[in-house]
């Protein structure tokens, strides 16, 4: 059998008989319309890029982003540029994607921790991060003659063991910086239909 043959056949058998098409497209219509209202309301489009805003759509990572703000990095970095791995394209919007949809389903279940803790492969991913930004420090011949065992401090160890408050600060939970000027997400509703 040819693959056209086959195709056609599987064809066949997905397309609903002709008095069922009408209320099948209907049904598909609908779930097609709840999909993209899901989409549009849940802001999954501004994931895409590499605003820093996108990471307020959900309220729990305001103090994150109002220490980022408030960081000398706000000036060179934003979230993407610490969190997400940059060694392919592929591989950066994989982790995105993936990352997102752990995140979505956490808020979306509220299951959210009051503390928010780095996941081991987004660790990885801030050091090997620091390091690509940093490489200049790391194999600077100054810094190696004045620091005391500045090879082994900054080749064996995780940049987060001395650098742990860089660019957050100490960020424990989501009343931790309460006089920040925390942007909160707006109402995703339309006007007409709140």
């Amino acid at each position: 059998m040819t693959y056209v043959k086959t195709l056609r056949m599987i064809l066949k058998k997905l397309i609903p008989i002709p008095k069922w098409r009408l209320p099948v497209l209907a049904a598909l219509a609908v779930l097609a319309g709840i999909l993209f209202l899901i989409l549009y309301l849940s802001k999954a489009h501004s994931y895409i890029s590499d605003d820093p805003r996108a990471c307020t759509n959900c309220h729990i990572m305001a103090p994150q982003y109002a220490t980022w703000s408030h960081s000398s990095h706000r000036e060179v970095t934003h979230c993407n540029d610490c969190h997400v791995p940059h060694n392919n394209f592929f591989n950066k919007y994989y982790f995105k994607a993936k990352d997102g949809l752990r995140h979505a389903t956490i808020f979306t279940l509220r299951k959210e921790p009051q503390v928010i803790f780095i996941k081991e492969e987004g660790a990885e991913a801030v050091h090997t991060n620091c390091i690509r930004c940093h490489i200049d420090q790391l194999i600077d011949p100054k810094l190696n003659a004045m620091v005391e065992d500045h090879s082994f401090k900054m080749t064996d160890r995780n940049c987060t063991e001395c650098h742990r408050e860089v660019p957050h600060g100490r960020v424990n939970s989501l009343s931790s910086v309460p006089n920040a000027k925390v942007p909160l997400p707006e109402n995703p509703l339309p006007k007409w239909l709140r």
